[in-house]
């Protein structure tokens, strides 16, 4: 019974979760039609698109990117294009196999939007163009999201 409660005691040690750095990877703001835009009545249709990539760094160190597209059309033209490219560097250790993929494809993202949020805030201000306030997104959602749609490509 000892041994048991060790071993689990020692199991929960082990398991680490470390954010150790998060910084901006790529970033981009076009404005093609400046500044006749400007002109017009601003109608914003927008659309926003999400990327994910981890990369392994070995011993237990991952690079997690969350890429962020946002395109936003006034009258059909092209109003702003911003791409940013949010990255972090995680410790995570101890963790089960799939545990560890929610975290590196749900919980990391959600600890980077933020971040990239504020950046695409940023330029899209420099840019001259109303405020953009990005909504929150349920990264949990869209991960469970893809598990059903793998599971049901696997079952046909």
């Amino acid at each position: 019974m000892a041994d048991e409660k060790e071993a689990v005691q020692t199991e929960e040690q082990e398991q680490q979760f470390i954010i150790e750095r998060i910084y901006v990877k790529d970033i981009s703001f076009e404005a093609p039609n400046s500044p006749s835009i400007f002109t017009l009545e601003w109608e914003p249709d927008t659309s926003l698109n999400l990327n994910t990539n981890v990369n392994a760094l070995g011993g237990d160190h991952y690079e997690v990117e969350l890429q962020v597209t946002v395109s936003v059309k006034s009258h059909d033209k092209t109003a702003f294009l911003v791409e940013v490219t949010q990255a972090g560097a995680f410790l995570i250790k101890g963790y089960p196999e799939e545990q560890l993929n929610h975290l590196l494809a749900s919980f990391c993202p959600s600890n980077l939007f933020p971040y990239a949020r504020e950046v695409i805030a940023n330029l899209v201000s420099k840019g001259s163009f109303p405020e953009m306030h990005l909504s929150p997104i349920n990264f949990d959602a869209l991960y469970a999201q893809r598990l059903e749609e793998e599971k049901a490509k696997s079952e046909k």
